[in-house]
This record gives structure tokens, C-alpha cells and sequence, in this order.
């Protein structure tokens, strides 16, 4: 399956890629440069604003702007002007911890869990932003808080906690938003890389960025295979996302943080912002309903 990198951005270590349909925007963002991006795959023009601090993730808000998970906590950001609004940091106790991945689940709160910088194990948490602009602490014991999707009946969230090199499933409230009876529902090959960001297509499958694995792969939650493969000319993989007009392009950041010279002669891409195009397509993403 050919693999086309649409933006040679050279990210230090980008990630989060969201793809916003009403208004046909990758939004994404480079961690160690604290950028949110916004890119328009029609003209090839790619926005960065600088955020102030490291961004894991971003989503979109349904009354505009963005909700960002920074370093330091919760936070709006205003596309126009650029300003960004602390709204919560649940963490600021723990200064060896930072927001990572993250994702909105089908009633609209912002799901964003937080990684050891020391990669101290189970000492961060994944975290809920409500609608009402409430946190809520929803998991403990975390280690490095990653993917995260739902299923497509909205019963099941898909969790990557990434040093457990598995997928963990909860039964998932959609009313509530508990969640309850942890299963792992996959488990990642030694040798493989790490598993990182996770995407879910229209059929109910896993897609899976392989971080120093140099690909990203399908995976049947339902039985735990892994249903294909697909490399990249990168090996520091870290997320994807389904976009374009008709959700069938697969979109993949990566990053080229801690590469060594010569690595960075093999893979002179790293960094870059890469488009395929699978034989199934994806499902839209879920906005910030506060």
C-alpha cells in the first residue's frame, strides 16, 4: 500500500493528528516545539501556532477554537488571535508529568491522559474534561497514556497505556461516561516498536501507529490479530487519523526526536506527515461539546 508524505515538516515529535470534516483541516501538533498546527491538504499550507508550552493533543470545540491538552493542563485555544485560556491542571502537583494523547468520546468530553517524563511506572493518570469544564480522574497507575478510540455502538473505549504493549478495553457508558471491566483485547509483538496513537475505520478495526516499529498496523479487537501491516520510510511513528473528503485517507505524524545524525541521513523524512489511503474508511471524530 503506497504511503506519500504530504508535508515534510521535519516535527521534532509531532503527533495528534485530528481531522475536522466541516472544515476539511488536519489539526496537529509538534510536542517539543509547542505547536498546534492546522493543515489544508487542498493547497499543501500549513499553519503553526506556538502554544507556550508542550501540547500531547488537541480537539476541536463545537463553539469554536480548540481544546488543547498542554503540558501543564487543560486549555482553550483561539485560532483567530492565538490566545491561550488555562481551564484546569489537574497534575500541577506532579512536575515530573505531562498531558499526552487524547481524544473526545461520542458526548463530547475531552478524554487526555498524562506520561512519567522520568517514565516512572504507574505514576500518571488518564483524565476527563467535561463539558461543564469539570476534570474527572478516570484511571490511575498509567505509565505513558496513549491511543484512545470508542467503538462504533459507542459501548467500548480502546485504551493504550503504551509500556503494557497492549490494548485495553472497557465496557464504556456513553451517558455516564464510566468506564468498568479492563480486558486486553490485544497484544503487541516484541520487536514491533511500541504501540502509540490508535485510529478506528468504518468496520470496527484498530489502526495503530508503531513508535521505532516504522509502520502502523490493523488490528481486530474482537480476536486480537493483527489484520495488516503497512511500513513507512520513518521508523518513529506516532499516531494516525482518518481524513479527506470521504474519510478514506489515513493520515500519520511522526518525529525525529533523539535521532542520531547518521539515522537521520537514512530517514530524512522523519518528522514528516505522511497520507495512505486503506481499502476501508474511518469515521468522523467527535467534538468538544463545552
Amino acid at each position: 500500500m503506497h504511503v506519500e508524505l504530504v508535508l515534510d515538516a521535519k516535527a521534532v515529535l509531532g503527533e495528534g493528528p485530528l481531522w475536522h470534516a466541516p472544515t476539511q483541516r488536519l489539526y496537529w501538533v509538534d510536542i517539543e516545539r509547542h505547536e498546534v498546527h492546522e493543515f489544508d491538504p487542498a493547497t499543501g499550507y500549513d499553519r503553526a501556532v506556538d502554544v507556550g508550552q508542550k501540547v500531547g493533543t488537541v480537539v476541536v470545540r463545537r463553539r469554536g477554537g480548540l481544546v488543547l491538552a498542554l503540558h501543564h493542563g487543560f486549555a482553550t485555544l483561539d485560532l483567530d488571535t492565538g490566545q491561550v485560556t488555562l481551564l484546569a491542571d489537574p497534575e500541577a502537583h506532579l512536575p515530573d508529568n505531562r498531558f499526552n494523547d487524547g481524544k473526545c468520546d461520542p458526548a463530547g468530553r475531552f478524554w487526555a491522559g498524562t506520561m512519567s517524563l522520568t517514565r516512572t511506572p504507574g505514576t500518571a493518570n488518564l483524565w476527563r474534561l467535561d463539558p461543564d469544564l469539570t476534570v474527572h480522574h478516570v484511571l490511575g497507575g498509567v505509565t505513558t497514556s496513549n491511543g484512545l478510540v470508542w467503538s462504533l455502538d459507542h459501548r467500548t473505549m480502546y485504551y493504550i497505556d503504551t509500556p503494557t504493549r497492549e490494548v485495553a478495553a472497557f465496557d464504556y457508558e456513553p451517558a455516564t461516561g464510566h468506564i468498568a471491566n479492563r480486558r486486553a483485547v490485544a497484544a503487541f509483538p516484541e520487536g514491533a516498536g511500541s504501540p502509540d496513537g490508535m485510529a478506528i475505520d468504518a468496520r470496527g478495526m484498530l489502526w495503530i501507529a508503531h513508535f521505532r516499529g516504522g509502520r502502523v498496523s490493523r488490528w481486530d479487537p474482537a480476536g486480537g490479530a493483527m489484520l495488516q501491516a503497512v511500513d513507512l520510510p520513518v521508523r518513529k511513528v506516532t499516531a494516525c487519523a482518518f481524513g479527506g473528503p470521504n474519510l478514506d485517507e489515513l493520515y500519520i505524524t511522526t518525529a525525529r526526536v533523539d535521532l542520531t545524525d547518521e539515522e537521520l541521513e537514512d530517514q530524512p523524512h522523519a518528522g514528516g506527515l505522511f497520507r495512505m489511503r486503506p481499502d476501508v474508511p474511518g469515521v468522523e471524530s467527535f467534538e468538544f461539546a463545552g
